[in-house]
């Protein structure tokens, strides 16, 4: 299998099997299960993130392969449990893409993407027909990241009528939590100021769900931003020969507007 002139998928499989075989494959591979290898596929759909938010085709590539990799890890230790195989899950994901996009697949009629939501709804709808559901809220990730996971279950409520009828009713009950938490934080009560601290953010994932925002993806690129403007601040004192540490609350105050003001200039 080395030098090969390309590698296939069947090849990656092949080499995945080889490392998990027992004996003669890799021991910190063998070593590893579902729960040890977690944390790397999280990781990895993260750095597919950092690499198209940097717009790095060369980097996207690379992470790609190992998000890919990570698949095929799962199913490996999966097949060896003898509860599916890669095979499957490629089966399984082809089957769900062709049932749920029956507007390139069969007859169904879809102008815009508005239109593609109702009918993804629908169908997995009727993919759902025989389970029960005793909840309006079944079918979420327990695992997903927080923010993530809020705006779905307020989605799920949402569907059964559990919503505000106009955004802006949300913003007179963000005022609301906001007095709670001053309250909270006046009683020097940690536990309530950790609920209410949690209440607002529950609140503002839903406020950027009525607008159509992901907040998760909103979050993110604040971080991003943040991280741009505050290295852009250590630089530009750096170079006023002035220490992040001893500079002045006014100073670096005066640093961070300049770099707000210079990234509003480069837009």
């Amino acid at each position: 299998m080395k030098n090969k002139q390309h590698y296939t998928i069947d090849d990656l499989m092949d080499v995945m099997k080889a490392l998990r075989t027992p004996e003669t494959g890799c021991p910190w591979d063998l070593a590893q299960t579902f729960e040890t290898i977690l944390p790397y596929t999280l990781e990895e759909a993260y750095e597919v993130a950092d690499a198209i938010d940097r717009n790095s085709m060369e980097d996207l590539k690379e992470e790609l392969g190992d998000l890919l990799l990570q698949s095929i890890y799962h199913a490996q230790m999966a097949s060896e449990g003898g509860h599916f195989t890669m095979h499957d899950v490629i089966h399984n994901v082809t089957a769900k893409m062709i049932s749920r996009h029956p507007h390139v697949f069969g007859d169904e009629t879809a102008i815009s993407p508005q239109d593609v939501n109702v009918i993804w709804e629908v169908q997995k709808s009727k993919e759902k027909l025989d389970e029960k559901e005793p909840s309006a809220l079944d079918g979420i990730t327990q695992a997903l990241p927080s923010l993530l996971k809020a705006q779905k279950l307020q989605k799920k409520a949402a569907k059964v009528g559990f919503e505000w009828s106009n955004p802006l009713d949300v913003l007179d009950k963000l005022e609301e939590e906001i007095a709670e938490m001053r309250a909270a934080i006046e009683n020097e009560d940690k536990d309530n100021q950790e609920e209410e601290l949690g209440d607002i953010i529950f609140l503002l994932a839903n406020y950027a769900r009525m607008l159509d925002i992901h907040a998760e993806e909103a979050v993110r690129k604040c971080n991003i931003k943040f991280e741009s403007r505050f290295r852009g601040l250590e630089e530009e004192l750096n170079k006023q020969g002035i220490s992040l540490k001893e500079a002045s609350f006014e100073q670096k105050i005066e640093a961070w507007n300049n770099q707000k003001n210079k990234k509003r200039k480069c837009a």
